[in-house]
C-alpha cells in the first residue's frame, strides 16, 4: 500500500451513497449533522463515544511557560481546550493489521428492490419485439428457454460502466 490522496468530505459522502443508496444530498446532510452534534458535545465537555470506532472528548490544557527554540526565551502559553480522538479497540485492531477490514459490501435487497422501483418510474421501459407474454405455459414449465433476444438496461447497470464524475484522473 503506497500514500494514497485522503479521502475528503465529498468522496467518503459518495461512497457511502453507493452503498447504502440513500439520496447523495441526504448523506451529506446526515454526515453534517453528525460533525455539528459532535463539536457541540465536545465544546460543552461531554464525550462522545461511537462503540468500535473511537470517542471524541475535550481535555482541559493548563497554562504553562514554554521555550522559543529559535531565541531561547521563554513564552507563556495560556491555559486552552482541545479536542482529542481515541480509537476504539476494534479500529485500532484493523489498523494495525490484528483484524481483517470490514468488507465494504453491495446494500441489501431490501435497498435494491426500492431503488429498482424509483428506476421504473424515473426511467422509461423499452419495448420488446416479442413480448415474454407470448411464451406458453409448457414452455415455462419445461425449463425452456425464452426466445425473446431483447435485454432490458436498467440504470444501475448503466451507472456502473460509466465512470462516476467523468474523468476518472484526479486533478491536482
Amino acid at each position: 500500500m503506497g500514500k494514497e490522496a485522503p479521502l475528503n468530505r465529498k468522496e467518503l459522502v459518495d461512497a457511502i451513497q453507493k452503498h447504502t443508496e440513500v439520496a447523495r444530498a441526504d448523506v451529506d446532510r446526515v454526515l453534517g449533522s453528525l460533525i455539528m452534534h459532535t463539536e457541540v458535545a465536545v465544546k460543552r465537555g461531554d464525550r462522545v463515544s461511537l462503540v468500535g470506532f473511537g470517542t471524541f472528548e475535550r481535555r482541559d490544557r493548563k497554562a504553562r511557560v514554554a521555550r522559543n527554540p529559535r531565541s531561547g526565551e521563554t513564552v507563556r502559553v495560556r491555559a486552552t481546550k482541545v479536542p482529542v480522538f481515541r480509537a476504539g479497540q476494534s479500529f485500532r485492531d484493523v489498523v494495525a493489521g490484528r483484524a481483517a477490514a470490514p468488507r465494504i459490501t453491495a446494500p441489501r435487497a431490501a435497498g435494491r428492490a426500492a431503488s429498482r422501483a424509483t428506476s421504473r418510474t424515473t426511467t422509461p421501459r423499452t419495448t420488446t419485439t416479442t413480448p415474454r407474454a407470448t411464451r406458453t405455459a409448457a414452455a415455462r414449465s419445461s425449463g425452456a428457454p425464452s426466445t425473446s433476444t431483447s435485454r432490458r438496461t436498467t440504470s444501475r447497470a448503466r451507472s456502473a460502466s460509466a465512470p462516476a464524475g467523468g474523468s476518472s484522473a484526479r486533478k491536482r
